[in-house]
């Protein structure tokens, strides 16, 4: 009786497993459905929660790589590159044994004792340093050399890669590179690395900090492109999937109006004045007077001093006291307005006025001068009552047709400042008719000085003369001579002149130092007095001295400008280390003049020989009149001194460079222009004495002579 009832439990129990088995078979079939479905959809559409696979795996096996544009470049007058794109390079070495090209040869270091002492042939390591550099503690897949490695230059990483060593590579960083060095480096200024990252992708560009990198740093930099690179599963490159999605354009190219062997020249001058004085500071520029173009100008310090490196442009943001060279402006206001009699008398030495003093340099005075004697002397005195005769307003009103106390903004040249004067008072504004009381920059100075030397015309001084499109070579802007005011009449102008040449040619003047044999020069001297906190400096060194010069003096064609601040050894009295500067910089550019002069007929266009050889370039060159200098053993031409399609004189020297081994030629007769352009081939280091033509020369003829060399030179000057 007891059976029946354990038989339905058990059929209970099979008929609840059946249910749960169906159910289950149902569930599984219908999760199986859906998954079909679902891998259909996203097969289909290639897309999860709107997440596009087919981008996703585009994004995993696509590598993006910046094409990096060209920094434009900065060029000379002549087009010889001052600043030009380059590469620096980090090295590193791949030590992940797994590393293998797809034919099995190893990506990795190898031999590391080998790699060593390969290495240290090129970075600064030891053999050992670069051994324990090379096994870490612990896994690495790559290593550095820390500052040893990196900001290697293209010819060490070129040399490098060439001992074909596994594992050891580099990374490429644009970089700038200054061919001329020191060559007006506050004006050119400079460009360094900065890190970007954009979209996912890194970028290194070279970014402009000072000077005309800095002025003009977004026509030069121009705009990266950007390539995609295809990869397999294993990261290798697939064979033609590079893309190019966005052109790189390269940046515009920036000419200037230096002339590469005045400057030269200059930069050689000031830099010997600057360290013999000790000075604190000292500036030199030369402009053409009828246009304002620039064609040399120099700083010192500059931004590549050893020690204590100006990271600014003291030509235009340098605000001081230029002193006496200010009464070349007030002088001509003066007899512009009808109140300059230069024989009228006054009495020299000191002046009470407005609660104060006026004192010449030298405070005795000479007595009774005349007004004439007053320009000639440089006398604080008399030039306070040539202002107290035109009166403040008048005087105001020429201060302001000068240009002064706003900026001149020269294109290429930022950051100016506008000089000030509180021109309050009677003794303050007398103050300014002789330099003091008033602040003004170097730029300033020679646009108001143009007004002198181009009869009465002022002319913005320009440092650049075209901007060259880096992709088509086309010019999209070219700066032309511009005529900024004519504070002065041309009779005005015609009688300062005379004046300044005065101060050097007569008796009084003090302007002796800056006679020029040959040639007639106009100038003005200056001793400015150093303001501060507490007042004005004293003692001998605690002076702006200062000269502006112009030739030749009835009509210049040029116009100089040089300071020399706080030079601590004054052996040699400021004046003549100023003229050591001024003087042979002024002979070699009116030289030039007279020889272009008299050979104006005999200008012709200069042919392109480079690749032609030497016999055959030589000929054809002697044949148009020209002196040929050929140096190097070479047989055919690599470089010539006077570009292709260049204007040159038939009667003037032409170099050909050969190459190979390079023997010292005769430069008995030459002038310091072709010295410096021989130096510049042939890379020499040139110390100059005396002036006029080379009677000595320290390498003999025919001696054979190694680049960096340095020649020693002495100049006469001919009866």
């Amino acid at each position: 009786m007891n059976k029946k009832p354990q038989r339905t439990k058990n059929r209970g129990h099979r008929e609840n497993r059946g249910t749960f088995g169906k159910w289950l078979f149902l569930i599984t079939v219908g999760l199986f459905t859906l998954f079909i479905v679902r891998f259909a959809y996203i097969a289909i559409n290639k897309d999860v929660q709107h997440v596009n696979l087919r981008s996703q795996a585009e994004q995993i096996y696509t590598q993006q790589r910046i094409i990096q544009a060209r920094r434009g470049d900065i060029y000379d007058s002549e087009g010889n590159p001052l600043a030009t794109d380059t590469s620096r390079y980090t090295l590193y070495a791949v030590l992940d044994r797994t590393q293998k090209s797809s034919d099995g040869k190893p990506l990795y270091v190898k031999n590391r004792q080998k790699t060593a002492k390969i290495l240290s042939q090129y970075i600064d390591l030891t053999p050992k340093q670069i051994e324990k550099i090379l096994k870490p503690k612990g896994q690495a897949y790559q290593v550095e050399f820390g500052s040893a490695g990196s900001n290697l230059s293209v010819s060490t990483m070129q040399k490098i890669k060439n001992r074909h060593l596994p594992g050891i590579n580099f990374i490429a960083t644009p970089a700038r590179q200054y061919p001329e060095g020191e060559f007006a480096s506050q004006i050119i200024g400079m460009a360094t690395p900065k890190i970007k990252n954009d979209n996912g992708t890194e970028e290194t560009n070279l970014v402009g900090q000072l000077g005309l990198e800095g002025y003009f740093n977004k026509q030069l930099t121009g705009t990266n492109g950007l390539r995609k690179d295809k990869q397999d599963v294993y990261g290798y490159q697939i064979a033609n999937s590079k893309q190019v999605t966005k052109k790189a354009i390269n940046g515009d190219n920036i000419y200037t109006t230096l002339d590469s062997q005045t400057q030269h020249f200059l930069e050689n001058k000031v830099n010997k004045v600057y360290k013999s004085s000790n000075a604190n500071a000292m500036t030199a520029v030369v402009m053409e007077a009828k246009t304002g173009k620039i064609i040399a100008a120099t700083q010192r310090p500059t931004l590549h001093a050893e020690n204590n490196p100006v990271w600014r442009n003291m030509l235009v943001q340098d605000a001081y006291e230029p002193g006496s060279v200010m009464k070349i402006l007030s002088l001509a206001a003066a007899i512009d307005t009808g109140h300059f009699n230069p024989n009228a008398t006054f009495n020299s030495g000191t002046w009470a006025m407005g609660g104060g003093k006026i004192t010449d340099w030298s405070s005795s005075g000479w007595g009774t001068i005349s007004y004439k004697d007053a320009f000639d002397m440089s006398s604080n005195v008399g030039f306070a009552h040539v202002e107290q005769d035109m009166g403040a307003d008048t005087w105001m009103k020429y201060i302001k047709r000068f240009g002064l106390l706003k900026k001149v903004n020269v294109i290429g040249m930022g950051n100016e400042v506008n000089g000030y004067t509180s021109f309050k008072g009677i003794l303050a504004q007398a103050n300014t008719a002789f330099g003091q009381g008033i602040t003004v920059n170097v730029m300033q100075m020679m646009q108001a000085f143009s007004a002198i030397g181009n009869n009465g015309k002022m002319m913005k001084p320009y440092i650049v003369s075209k901007v060259v499109d880096g992709n088509s070579g086309k010019t999209i802007q070219k700066v032309k001579p511009k005529v900024v005011g004519q504070p002065i009449k041309a009779s005005t102008a015609k009688k300062v002149l005379g004046y300044m040449q005065g101060v050097v040619y007569d008796q009084k003047g003090l302007g002796h130092d800056y006679q020029i044999k040959g040639y007639r020069i106009a100038g003005k001297t200056a001793t400015a007095q150093i303001g501060g906190a507490h007042g004005y400096s004293t003692g001998d060194t605690n002076y702006l001295y200062s000269f502006a010069g112009m030739a030749p003096a009835k009509n210049p064609k040029y116009i100089m400008y040089v300071t020399l601040r706080q030079p601590q050894n004054l052996k040699k009295p400021a004046t003549k280390q100023i003229a050591s500067v001024f003087n042979p910089t002024m002979k070699m550019l009116l030289s030039q003049q007279k020889v272009a002069e008299k050979a104006k007929k005999k200008v012709i266009t200069m042919p392109n020989v480079v690749g032609q050889s030497s016999d055959d370039a030589n000929k054809k060159l002697s044949g148009k009149g020209m002196q040929v200098i050929v140096v190097g053993s070479g047989k055919k031409v690599k470089q010539q001194s006077a570009a292709p399609d260049e204007q040159v004189l038939t009667d003037q020297h032409v170099i050909l460079d050969t190459g190979g081994e390079y023997k010292m030629p005769d430069i008995s007769g030459w002038s310091s222009a072709d010295v410096q352009q021989l130096a510049k081939i042939l890379k020499l280091k040139v110390k100059e004495n005396g002036n006029g033509y080379v009677t000595q020369q320290s390498i003999s003829p025919d001696t054979t002579i190694k680049r960096g060399t340095t020649l020693t030179v002495q100049y006469e000057a001919k009866n």
